[in-house]
């Protein structure tokens, strides 16, 4: 959650506006309400980034057409997570890149 707040505040500061939203359990948010998912994340809402440390692909029923996953698809490196993160792109700024193109797609 971390690093999307770091990009949020990127984001701010250029004058766009985004919200974090963060599922623990994405089973448990998917077995909620239609309403409550509507208030979490509202279908009127396309640009959509997911940032997940691992695999993005049960992202994609929850981040649309105009979505765009930051996650790791790699496993088996040896280092530091930090040093991980930053050479597989898992950065507030690919955050920022992806949000900025998911609001591209959104727009069109």
């Amino acid at each position: 959650v971390s690093i999307a707040l770091q990009a949020r505040l990127i984001l701010a500061g250029e004058n766009i506006k985004a919200r974090v939203v963060s599922l623990p359990s994405f089973e448990w948010f998917t077995e909620q309400p239609v309403q409550y998912q509507e208030e979490v994340l509202p279908k009127s809402v396309k640009a959509r980034v997911s940032v997940e440390a691992g695999v993005a692909q049960p992202w994609y029923k929850l981040i649309g057409d105009c979505g765009v996953p930051v996650s790791l698809e790699h496993y088996g490196a040896s280092a530091s997570p930090a040093t991980l993160f930053k050479e597989y792109g898992f950065t507030p700024e690919n955050i920022v890149v992806a949000a900025k193109d998911s609001i591209k797609k959104a727009s069109e």
